[in-house]
């Protein structure tokens, strides 16, 4: 029988190293062209690494920079999103500009009007996807056709920001949620699941291990170091036996692990430095899944201590929609059956007194933020918050002009950005806007085509 030479594939492998609190400090995915090789046995070569095996693509990898800080503080970026989306006509304005007659929802953040913009008429492009509620996963990454055949999310601009970002505070970012799901996503593709429980978050943010917790904790970043120490040397044997673009492929990915190696002696040295005190006593969990208000309230909660102690800068949150009945006065049917009103006027009744809720608790955290002075800043001042939705109508699943505001971070606010209906501008433009803002070396980002939103500028 005669012998034939592999042929020529693509080998793609992933190496994942976590923090001592399973936060992953590296996914970065090199794509390396495998030109026939009899003699290299690619299985050995795994098996001997003992790393996993994924199938994503490499991309362009992003080499991380101290975030940039003002003498009044650095700054910092909030996302939050609900996924049953939140009714058009109670939102958005009809008029542009400063002057705009407020709205039933916006009416519940009348104290901080002069502090966010209400943007209509923006949206990422291709979202229709595998079901009406695939650009879920796809509201902070901009990848299109979530869900479709041959669909694999990139990064989501957080994480982005959470590369540049480095090792400048204890935890690189924080996913929170009201159960394990999240929109953050890795370069690789790989989605970083949720804290869902507001005492476990609190604990992780300001109560001390135990003397035999950070023991293990120092263990397994240890351990991390080692796995890499292994992966690095296997690639080094393979560089020599690889062609020109796989060199440059393997130089992109020994420097990803050497931006990780100092990601983990930082870890190293925040597991063993105090963590901040605060005077405020750890919530208590809700444990009655379909009290969506009070749960997310808690998890708001968290936010302005996160960011005022600088435990992190980078914070996401996930309100998942529920086909469940809401701890709501006046309601009476499940949430996700409310998004689909059909114009019904009792449906739209009980879905208001849903979505007022939300945005009552959302109006206190920024109340909260407002209320907390850096120097002469408030908290508020120097943190992007972006608050909406992936679904534009979920009436009937439609992701064109979704319902957005911005709130402060140094823009000039008090004023709705009225854009293009029907052709909407790119939601990535307003992310690579705030990104930069934030102190991010970045001209795109996902499906952007510019790099602002006409009319939204910086104090």
């Amino acid at each position: 029988m005669q012998k034939h030479s592999p042929v020529k594939k693509d080998i793609h492998f992933q190496l994942r190293v976590h923090d001592s609190n399973d936060t992953p400090l590296l996914t970065r995915v090199p794509h390396i062209q495998h030109h026939p090789m009899p003699s290299l046995n690619r299985r050995t070569f795994l098996r001997r690494t003992g790393i996993a095996i994924a199938l994503p693509m490499l991309e362009s990898m992003w080499s991380p920079r101290a975030w940039a800080a003002t003498e009044q503080g650095p700054r910092r970026l909030v996302t939050i999103c609900t996924t049953l989306g939140l009714h058009g006509p109670s939102l958005f304005p009809k008029e542009s500009g400063k002057g705009y007659a407020t709205t039933p929802y916006l009416d519940l953040l009348k104290g901080t009007r002069d502090d966010l913009t209400i943007f209509s008429g923006i949206s990422h492009p291709d979202q229709a996807g595998a079901d009406g509620h695939s650009s879920e996963s796809t509201w902070l990454t901009a990848a299109r056709n979530p869900g479709l055949a041959g669909f694999r999310n990139t990064i989501s601009m957080d994480q982005l920001a959470a590369e540049k970002l480095g090792v400048v505070t204890r935890y690189g970012s924080l996913q929170l949620g009201t159960n394990h799901a999240s929109q953050s996503y890795t370069r690789g593709g790989v989605m970083i699941p949720s804290d869902h429980q507001p005492s476990k978050v609190f604990a992780k943010l300001f109560l001390e291990g135990s003397r035999d917790e950070i023991k293990a904790q120092m263990r397994r970043l240890s351990e991390g170091r080692s796995i890499m120490d292994s992966m690095s040397g296997e690639v080094k044997r393979l560089e020599g036996r690889v062609g020109a673009e796989d060199q440059e492929r393997l130089e992109e990915y020994f420097t990803s692990v050497r931006e990780m190696e100092q990601r983990l002696a930082a870890s190293e040295v925040w597991a063993q430095k105090p963590k901040p005190k605060i005077e405020e006593a750890p919530p208590t969990d809700i444990q009655e899944e379909q009290d969506l208000i009070g749960r997310m309230k808690l998890i708001f909660d968290l936010v302005p201590l996160a960011l005022r102690t600088d435990s992190t800068r980078l914070i996401t949150i996930l309100v998942q929609g529920r086909s469940d009945v809401p701890k709501v006065t006046g309601v009476e049917m499940d949430h996700h059956n409310l998004s689909h009103h059909g114009q019904e006027e009792n449906k739209l009744r009980q879905l208001h007194l849903i979505e007022r809720a939300q945005m009552e608790v959302f109006g206190e955290l920024l109340t909260s933020l407002k209320a907390s002075m850096e120097g002469s800043q408030s908290l508020l001042d120097r943190t992007s918050v972006i608050f909406g939705s992936n679904l534009g109508n979920a009436n009937s699943h439609d992701t064109r002009n979704l319902p957005l505001i911005l709130a402060g971070g140094g823009f000039r606010h008090g004023q709705h950005l009225k854009l293009n209906e029907k052709d909407n501008t790119p939601l990535s433009n307003l992310f690579v806007q705030v990104l930069q803002r934030n102190g991010i070396e970045i001209d795109a980002f996902g499906s952007s085509n510019g790099t602002s939103v006409p009319g939204l500028e910086t104090v």
